[in-house]
């Protein structure tokens, strides 16, 4: 049966994935220096003279924006792991195959979320 024979992007299409999922990848990397650098920043707002009400609120906030950023940074940290993922389905020509129905996934979609491994049809079949 045909079946067995998979669609796939052709070799061009996926140099043009890879390049912008490599351009993803850096801006990631460069997302996460940043959040590091601020949850590492001990961000002193010079409160030491004001009332120990403002200081208080000062903390309790550093400490939240420090948490957030945290949490931004484990995302970040995710999304270049499913990046890297789809960089080697790309080397394999698997890349832009839906996990699911085994069709093309949406160019425009793989633009937009380059790590997706559904089709829209698979993803709303889940819900």
């Amino acid at each position: 049966m045909s079946n067995d024979i998979k669609e796939r992007y052709s070799d061009k299409h996926l140099a043009e994935f890879k390049v912008i999922i490599e351009a993803k990848i850096e801006k990631a990397k460069s997302d996460i220096e940043l959040l590091k650098s601020a949850y590492m920043n001990d961000h002193n707002n010079g409160t030491e003279d004001t009332s120990p009400t403002f200081k208080a609120f000062d903390e309790g906030s550093q400490t939240m924006s420090k948490e957030r950023n945290m949490q931004l940074a484990i995302r970040q940290e995710k999304f270049i792991r499913d990046l890297k993922n789809a960089l080697a389905r790309i080397e394999n020509k698997t890349y832009g195959v839906c996990r699911v129905l085994g069709k093309l996934i949406n160019v425009e979609r793989l633009k937009i979320v380059p790590h997706a491994t559904l089709s829209i049809e698979a993803k709303n079949s889940q819900k």
